[in-house]
């Protein structure tokens, strides 16, 4: 678990949601906001062309590098919002399963969408995601 994000569990709400239904941050964390991570391969073309559970992972795989980037792990983000291209919900929770099973124990709180289109050829997944991490010392 990040030392930044407190994860927060609502007794009164149901529990068959498979995240947090809230989470803070620490004052004085230094937040960072990645683009929305999408299915892309390293030479441009989409991944996984077809296949919601392939695109899922690609786009974790792409969100991780974009974080490692900023100095941030999966374990620092505070919520995310994932998109999926379709209006079968059996698609959105196909999607979802790949996402959640990669934040493990850290279940944060996320919005799951179902969407008509995403911005590349054949995407069908996109990740969108915040972070907080320790504060960037001041330059002297």
């Amino acid at each position: 678990m990040s030392g930044f994000v407190s994860l927060i569990r609502a007794s009164t709400l149901s529990d068959t949601a498979e995240y947090a239904y809230a989470s803070t941050v620490v004052p004085g964390a230094r937040l960072v906001f990645p683009a929305g991570a999408c299915p892309l391969n390293d030479d441009g073309t989409t991944a996984a062309v077809g296949d919601y559970a392939g695109q899922a992972a690609k786009c974790v795989e792409n969100l991780r590098v974009a974080l490692a980037e900023a100095g941030a792990r999966l374990e620092d983000v505070a919520s995310t919002r994932v998109l999926v291209a379709s209006t079968s919900q059996a698609d959105l929770v196909t999607a979802w399963e790949v996402i959640r099973d990669a934040f493990g124990d850290h279940d944060v709180p996320s919005t799951l969408l179902g969407v008509t289109v995403l911005g590349y050829d054949d995407q069908l997944v996109e990740i969108e995601a915040v972070a907080a991490v320790a504060p960037v010392a001041p330059r002297e």
